[in-house]
């Protein structure tokens, strides 16, 4: 799988994008004083290019100290079990992700999309495939939890921030002292609820696609969270960094869902009952 070259986009934060059109994902490598920290990994298909663009930012040799994920989605989560083992380095997520690190169906987490294709696949394949593919997916074996404290292991100067919605246990990376806000998938560049943002990667901040993301409700307070922090530069999952305008564009986009929501709940309040 192709990735770009490593681009530094701030201080200490590098950006490698894997993938191309609608099935590109970003991922950052991140430095506080010696100490560098992989932010998100790709597809399992990039593992290999991906150990190849972060040896050119830390070093032969020298690999990150730690992978951090977002989320286990397998555009975010999915070379982190080969890099992880390569290196010799943990894997940390927020604690409510933790029963997805098995690589198996849970349907508690799904999303739209597991339950219209994902899970009518795998249970429509014999026993035995389906037992490889949900290995293949495993990173038990490297998993660890987040601090509960919101420290980030590691990388002083940087915090965790619970952003539940798109998974019950996303997070984002705050740095505080320059405002770079590292958003996994709870708020993106390209909107992927759209023909054009699909198809044409068309710049426009949104929130999650809807039919990957668990809980639609929580995403939105999640981006309402993320606007109130104050944020100078977007770091997203998808599409290119956000500097000009960040936290009115985060605050539009909070109000506009929940005006959204309301005229929703209007209409159904106003709806016939079935008789």
């Amino acid at each position: 799988m192709r990735v770009t070259e490593p681009r530094e986009i701030a201080d200490g934060v590098v950006l490698i994008t894997a993938g191309r059109g609608p099935m590109a994902s970003n991922l950052y490598l991140v430095r506080s004083g010696p100490a560098w920290a992989m932010v998100d990994c790709g597809w399992a298909g990039s593992a290999e290019p991906v150990r190849r663009a972060a040896e050119e930012v830390v070093g032969r040799g020298k690999p990150p100290d730690a992978i951090l994920l977002t989320h286990i989605h397998p555009d975010h989560s999915g070379a982190a079990g080969a890099l992880a083992r390569g290196w010799k380095v943990p894997v940390y997520v927020h604690h409510a992700e933790m029963p997805m690190a098995a690589g198996r169906y849970v349907p508690g987490f799904s999303m739209p999309l597991d339950r219209w294709l994902v899970a009518p696949f795998l249970w429509a394949l014999p026993g035995r495939a389906r037992r490889k593919i949900e290995a293949a997916g495993d990173i038990t074996d490297v998993v660890r939890s987040l601090p509960r404290s919101g420290e980030v292991p590691g990388l002083p100067g940087w915090a965790v921030i619970a952003t539940p919605g798109h998974t019950p246990g996303h997070v984002a990376y705050w740095r505080s002292r320059d405002g770079v806000l590292i958003t996994g998938d709870a708020v993106t560049t390209v909107n992927l609820n759209s023909v054009s943002g699909i198809l044409l990667a068309a710049p426009d901040l949104s929130g999650p696609p809807r039919y990957t993301t668990w809980n639609w409700k929580q995403s939105m307070d999640s981006v309402t969270r993320l606007a109130e922090l104050g944020p100078r530069l977007i770091a997203p999952g998808h599409g290119q960094p956000l500097a000009l305008g960040a936290v009115p564009r985060l605050r539009a986009l909070a109000r506009r869902e929940r005006a959204q929501r309301m005229t929703r709940r209007r209409r159904l309040a106003g709806a016939p009952r079935p008789i």
